[in-house]
């Protein structure tokens, strides 16, 4: 009798394994898929950011049209970035953009959201050159490897841990929150004490919400699910981790970076 069980099982046995390493196959190459894109974002983000650098500052006196404190000469083009009030428009256009891409990413083709995403990626480029202003090159290129290094191991723990991180969600949504209303308000107050209070709890939030995001779009996952779907699933998953890599980066630059 007992032979007999294993025979009739083997099969339903053989068959479920197959079905799980085709699962297990898919989501490796949907989890690939995302940070591919998220990777590409980010590569596109720093160039444009280079960029735009190269042609808002300039070593020639001669096409010198203001100098900073700290020496920098600025073009025509660097003084209407930022030193006009086109400033807050490139500050803020990545947010408006960004929430507007949330919403309308469910409507879009899948081509739509790819290309969204990465001119989402230019204008944030164009947004975040201003650090090279403030900050060294040096330490911005170390922040960068600390925040790549952090980024991977909590991205990874997120992935393969068996533990639900789902009860994490309104804890850091509200994180977010606080964090999002104390940099506003610090705009204005330009507390230092209030901003390196803003750059531990968000290092603490976008460490959380990095792991929490991962498992949450590994989870997004359907084998079912068609191409297209599929395609923009990958997309939105990597604008994800896209935003808490460049967050987390801002937040650990501000607490480590050495200001020229």
């Amino acid at each position: 009798m007992s032979t007999f069980d294993r025979n009739t099982q083997a099969p339903y046995a053989a068959a479920g394994t197959r079905a799980e390493a085709g699962i297990d196959q898919g989501l490796r190459s949907y989890m690939l898929g995302v940070y591919n894109y998220m990777t590409f974002g980010l590569a596109l983000t720093g160039l444009f950011a280079l960029g735009t650098l190269m042609l808002a500052v300039t070593s020639n006196q001669a096409d010198a049209v203001a100098q900073l404190p700290n020496g920098m000469m600025l073009t025509q083009l660097g003084v209407a970035l930022y030193g006009s009030p086109l400033k807050w428009v490139v500050m803020l256009a990545p947010l408006g953009m960004v929430l507007w891409l949330s919403f309308r990413i469910q409507s879009m083709s899948a081509s739509g959201a790819r290309t969204m995403f990465m001119v989402y990626a230019a204008l944030m480029g164009i947004s975040l050159s201003s650090i090279f202003l403030v900050y060294t090159g040096a330490s911005i290129a170390r922040v960068f490897f600390i925040t790549a290094a952090s980024f991977g191991a909590l991205s990874l723990f997120g992935y393969s841990t068996k533990k639900d991180l789902s009860a994490w969600g309104s804890f850091l949504f509200m994180g977010l929150i606080g964090v999002v209303i104390a940099s506003l308000v610090n705009i204005f107050l330009a507390s230092s004490a209030l901003q390196f209070a803003i750059s531990v709890v968000g290092v603490l939030v976008f460490a959380g919400l990095t792991a929490y995001d991962t498992q949450q779009i590994k989870e997004m996952y359907y084998e079912g699910d068609s191409s297209e779907v599929a395609t923009k699933k990958s997309v939105m998953g990597a604008l994800r981790l896209y935003l808490d890599f460049i967050n987390l980066f801002l937040m650990l630059l501000q607490l480590f970076g050495n200001r020229d």
